[in-house]
């Protein structure tokens, strides 16, 4: 016969499930109001776009021999150590460059190349250059974010594409509210020599959480 005691234990049992239960539903909720506030976020900066759209296809850079004619064979290059590790040093982005001064005011978000004159970022500002392409980073891990920015970047300069848009969104859905993203997609743009512009994507006065980029390719009609 169960005692006072194993009815106190069960009931004790009863109520801790009880509890979990509610704790996972509650997290469950606040899950799917974060994925929506981020779906709602990009929803809207799209629509802000309005006629953006990606080039064709046959715009893209891909090489391909004439008919008949073997392609010749990929060209060797014999480098040192140091000097393959003074590549991958070029190449690769890293996390811990400091960006704190980009991130006081977001509207007011900006960085030029040494060397380019301040009318260029007024004129980025302005849509002086056309959005060419776009790369939607929102959900991302930082690791995939990171190669995904970079592979973007080297398609974009085969392209010859002189201004891009980078949607990082604005952190609703980071953990805490922080948004990380957006200041690593920051520090890794100032990193990348094909960069020589960028400014916050402010439409009717407001941020999206998106970065005009200007890249090399435009230095021609500066």
């Amino acid at each position: 016969m169960a005692s006072m005691k194993d009815f106190a234990d069960l009931k004790a049992l009863r109520e801790s499930l009880k509890e979990q239960e509610q704790r996972r539903a509650v997290e469950k909720a606040e899950r799917e109001e974060r994925e929506r506030a981020m779906k709602q976020e990009a929803n809207v900066f799209r629509n802000s776009l309005g006629g953006v759209k990606k080039l064709p296809e046959s715009n893209r850079y891909v090489p391909n021999a004439p008919p008949g004619v073997n392609p010749p064979p990929p060209r060797q290059n014999f480098r040192t150590q140091a000097e393959d590790d003074a590549a991958v040093l070029r190449e690769s982005l890293s996390d811990d460059f400091d960006v704190e001064h980009l991130l006081e005011d977001e509207p007011g978000v900006s960085f030029t190349r040494s060397g380019v004159g301040s009318d260029v970022l007024k004129k980025l500002r302005k849509g002086y250059w056309k959005v060419q392409d776009e790369l939607d980073l929102h959900g991302m891990r930082r690791d995939t974010a990171r190669d995904q920015l970079g592979d973007f970047l080297r398609r974009a300069g085969i392209r010859k594409l002189r201004c891009v848009c980078i949607i990082h969104g604005k952190g609703l859905g980071s953990a805490g509210g922080e948004p990380v993203l957006r200041s690593m997609v920051h520090s890794w743009l100032e990193q990348k020599e094909d960069v020589i512009a960028f400014c916050a994507a402010n439409m009717d006065g407001r941020p999206h959480g998106a970065l005009i980029v200007l890249l090399k390719a435009a230095l021609p009609t500066l």
